[in-house]
């Protein structure tokens, strides 16, 4: 099943509550300075140090309790003053730190239950869309490239720690059906179980394809001796990513410019040239044609450089009079446009709906 890339849509963000935090950190820092200017206050006036804090925190806190040490003390008159000016700004400086301190604990709950009713009415108007299942570097990595194509990306981790991520976060088990369904498994085109454990991505991609036996699983794994399991609970391709890194490492090694120039094709937005997969409609009229008939060998049209077939055999270098099957995957280099246009022609106008205009 192939589903037409659209833009991420609605970006959300988790709220970091900078500024009603540090309303409290400033609630609190007057009130501690209130009680040390309070305690010095009465020491001043013949208070020994714990009498000092002990009349200061009282007088602030208005909890009832007589003055100690004035019956002591032969300025009286100071001694009440004093206590007036503290109940005046003190108590005034707690009720304004216990009063933020609350409305910062109420409104934490209500932004975060708000914050997840309009995650999961975003997540369920997508379509179409990659769900990473694990937020972690390769997880980050992943998010970042579907940005760049323009698809829309929901994660889901059982603890995220990003809190100023842009792409909304389902909290939860991966391996949860539930959890899979809040992300909008049936509606995906793509799922990445891009999890710590193996065992945990085989049991995500086992859950997946028994949820939804046409999406399509990229699962990753560690161990390269397990693969074969992985394909046996229906992933459609599996991933070492220590293997990918050492392989580009030789490659940068070995052939540094291809490498850089497949980097910069694949990965960098600004080359005026892209690398794209476009699928033959079967019902197109396309379809018993030769490859040289698309124009693909011709100037200004994009070039087609490698063709699948249903099967899953590649032609790389593909001949002029290859003939084209419903169904075949054409790997093709060009500009926007004549992506676009080769599109058209193979009846495939979803693979390139997100292309900038060039």
């Amino acid at each position: 099943m192939r589903f037409p890339r659209r833009s991420s849509g609605p970006v959300w963000a988790r709220p970091a509550s900078v500024d009603r935090w540090r309303r409290v950190q400033f609630g609190l820092a007057i009130f501690g300075l209130i009680l040390a200017i309070g305690t010095i206050g009465y020491m001043a006036l013949g208070l020994d140090p714990f009498e000092a804090f002990y009349q200061t925190a009282i007088t602030v806190t208005t909890v009832g309790y007589s003055e100690v040490g004035a019956e002591q003390l032969a300025n009286d008159t100071a001694y009440r003053v004093w206590t007036l000016l503290l109940v005046l700004f003190g108590t005034g400086s707690a009720l304004y730190t216990v009063g933020v301190l609350v409305e910062s604990l109420v409104e934490e709950g209500l932004d975060d239950r708000l914050r997840r009713r309009r995650m999961q009415n975003d997540v369920d108007e997508l379509e179409g869309h990659v769900i990473v299942a694990g937020w972690g570097r390769v997880g980050h990595a992943i998010a970042a490239y579907a940005g760049r194509q323009g698809t829309a990306v929901v994660v889901i981790d059982h603890e995220p720690q990003d809190a100023t991520s842009m792409v909304p976060i389902i909290e939860g088990d991966a391996t949860d059906d539930e959890v899979l369904l809040q992300a909008g498994l049936l509606r995906a085109r793509t799922l990445v179980a891009a999890l710590d454990s193996d065992a945990k991505n085989l049991y995500v991609t086992l859950s997946a394809r028994a949820l939804c036996p046409e999406l399509f699983i990229v699962a990753r794994t560690t161990n390269q001796a397990v693969e074969p399991k992985f394909f046996q609970a229906g992933a459609d391709r599996v991933v070492n990513p220590h293997d990918i890194g050492g392989s580009r490492m030789g490659a940068l090694a070995l052939q540094p410019h291809v490498a850089e120039f497949l980097d910069e094709v694949l990965h960098d937005d600004r080359q005026d040239a892209q690398v794209l997969e476009l699928c033959v409609d079967p019902s197109g009229g396309v379809v018993g044609e030769r490859l040289a008939e698309l124009g693909g060998a011709r100037d200004h049209q994009a070039l087609v450089i490698a063709v699948r077939h249903a099967s899953g055999r590649f032609h790389a270098n593909p001949r002029p009079d290859l003939r084209l099957d419903g169904g075949d995957v054409l790997i093709a280099i060009g500009s926007n446009a004549e992506l676009r246009a080769l599109a058209a022609r193979v009846g495939d106008l979803g693979a390139v709906a997100d292309l900038p205009t060039d």
